[in-house]
């Protein structure tokens, strides 16, 4: 990838001018690390206190992007209150299994979620007390995600500009309503193919700040959650205005 080879080329002109990676300072190493993915940075740091103070300074950890809730269990990055862009995007046939109704999933789906279901929620909650100057957030894939970790990062982080969810089936209107509570700085919000929108919250929403870039693909469209319960009493109850017309 590029930046690999901009660090490359940086690190081979040191070599040519008999310098040492070490020699350079603190500014140059971390705006060398900052080429490098996540797992380089914290291989390098390894190897001596010097790349380990490069890798701890928190001026290098302004972004973070992460493939999978997984990768939120493992040491090789920093959450500090220099956080502005955080992304975790979790692409893979797994995510399907997450967004079945929870009475839908067999005993197999079920221990299947149960290792990973907390993760991204427990991660939120870090950035919260950690990341108050938190920019922007992606989330995609994240179907364990609630209503209440959005809230908590909406009134946690009140300089936040940029909302962004998909794919997230718990995600309801009521994190509609509390970016009209908490979320003052909110300049755009996503919440794409979240099923459990609805047409009435996102008008709510318009109505309320206008100047607010929404965006809800698919959303009001697809079918919300509802307990198999609700949806017999539902059914009787259409069938007995069906009798009795």
């Amino acid at each position: 990838c590029k930046p690999l080879h901009y660090f490359l080329l940086l690190f081979s002109l040191c070599i040519h001018f008999g310098m040492q990676l070490t020699d350079l300072n603190q500014e140059c190493l971390v705006h060398l690390f900052s080429f490098l993915d996540k797992d380089t940075r914290w291989n390098l740091s390894l190897t001596c206190m010097r790349l380990r103070e490069a890798f701890l300074d928190p001026q290098l950890w302004s972004l973070l992007h992460f493939c999978s809730p997984c990768e939120l269990r493992r040491n090789n990055f920093i959450l500090s209150p220099s956080l502005r862009y955080l992304n975790i995007c979790w692409h893979s046939s797994r995510v399907k299994v997450c967004n079945i109704e929870y009475w839908m999933k067999t005993t197999f789906q079920r221990d299947l979620c149960s290792k990973h279901e907390s993760l991204v929620s427990h991660f939120l909650e870090r950035v919260c007390n950690i990341c108050p100057n938190l920019l922007s957030l992606t989330l995609s894939g994240c179907g364990h995600v609630t209503d209440r970790d959005i809230i908590s990062v909406l009134r946690h982080c009140t300089w936040l500009q940029g909302l962004f969810l998909e794919n997230c089936c718990q995600v309801t209107d009521a994190v509609l309503h509390a970016t009209l509570a908490h979320g003052s700085a909110l300049q755009e919000l996503r919440v794409d193919f979240c099923r459990n929108i609805t047409q009435a919250g996102l008008q709510a929403i318009r109505e309320r700040r206008p100047g607010l870039r929404l965006s809800a693909e698919r959303s009001a469209g697809m079918i919300p959650d509802s307990q198999p319960e609700r949806r017999l009493h539902s059914r009787r109850a259409l069938q007995k205005v069906l009798i009795f017309s």
